[in-house]
């Protein structure tokens, strides 16, 4: 018949040893994983040799974008913080958004997207700044699209993107006047105000941009009949904010006409 051996106790000293040898272990299997760390954020081997430049770059050269961003960059392929890389790369001038990713052993590869300018965004106490096409305001060399027809904006702080937007809407109606809306306003207190290519200046006056929209249109409906009985002069002022029609001022004459949007008759 088969006996049980007795439950073998080791002395409470012995324990102890072992305890502190499976210590030791341990922690020597850190300091190697600690050392080896630290050799490899050192090692050269992962120190980054090639950064790829890629995405539609027009007002930056793949030389200008890493002179600018390299002094930013800190660590090797594995150590290198890429949160901190996208924003060295999006503080570039032009750069809109940047994306940044890591190619094993030692190569990093950014993805640009630019901004589009498409106006000026005027300021009263410092140099214009531009509006890209998201209707984002951002700061660059203004002197680099200065050949470029580009509309100017104004307005409050963060109402770029409701500018550029009315803008785009009222753009296209001036076409059969052959005038370009080269300048549109929106003031503190709502209202809109626009300047023609040809000098003159339009008050829209406020409401939703349905409203402006439809008395932009009403006005220009009547106001070539006005100027072909005046040999075709330019506008030099209009104030569209009558109830039932509009008070225009044309070059060379003195006097202020008020036009109904029907018909365009002065009285």
């Amino acid at each position: 018949m088969a006996t049980l051996a007795a439950p073998t106790f080791l002395p409470a000293d012995v324990r102890l040893m072992r305890l502190g040898a499976n210590l030791l272990f341990a922690l020597a299997g850190l300091a190697l994983l600690v050392a080896a760390g630290v050799w490899l954020a050192k090692s050269p081997w992962l120190a980054l040799r090639h950064i790829r430049i890629e995405g539609e770059v027009q007002h930056n050269s793949a030389a200008s974008i890493r002179a600018h961003a390299l002094p930013q960059l800190q660590g090797n392929y594995l150590t290198m913080n890429l949160q901190t890389a996208r924003s060295a790369f999006e503080a570039v001038p032009w750069v809109r958004r940047a994306q940044v990713q890591r190619v094993w052993p030692n190569q990093l590869v950014v993805r640009l997207e630019e901004h589009r300018p498409v106006a000026f965004w005027e300021r009263d106490d410092s140099d214009d700044l531009l509006v890209n096409h998201h209707g984002e305001v951002f700061e660059a060399n203004v002197g680099d699209v200065e050949d470029e027809p580009l509309p100017t904006l104004r307005g409050p702080e963060g109402s770029a993107a409701r500018v550029l937007a009315m803008w785009q809407r009222l753009a296209p109606e001036f076409a059969p006047l052959q005038a370009t809306l080269s300048h549109l306003a929106l003031t503190s207190g709502g209202s809109w105000r626009a300047r023609l290519d040809t000098g003159g200046e339009l008050e829209l006056g406020r409401g939703e941009p349905d409203e402006v929209l439809q008395r932009t249109r009403r006005f220009l409906a009547s106001v070539g009949q006005v100027r072909a009985r005046h040999e075709n002069r330019a506008i030099e002022y209009a104030d569209l904010r009558h109830n039932e029609g509009y008070s225009l001022r044309l070059a060379g004459l003195g006097t202020t006409e008020e036009g109904t949007p029907a018909a365009g008759r002065k009285h």
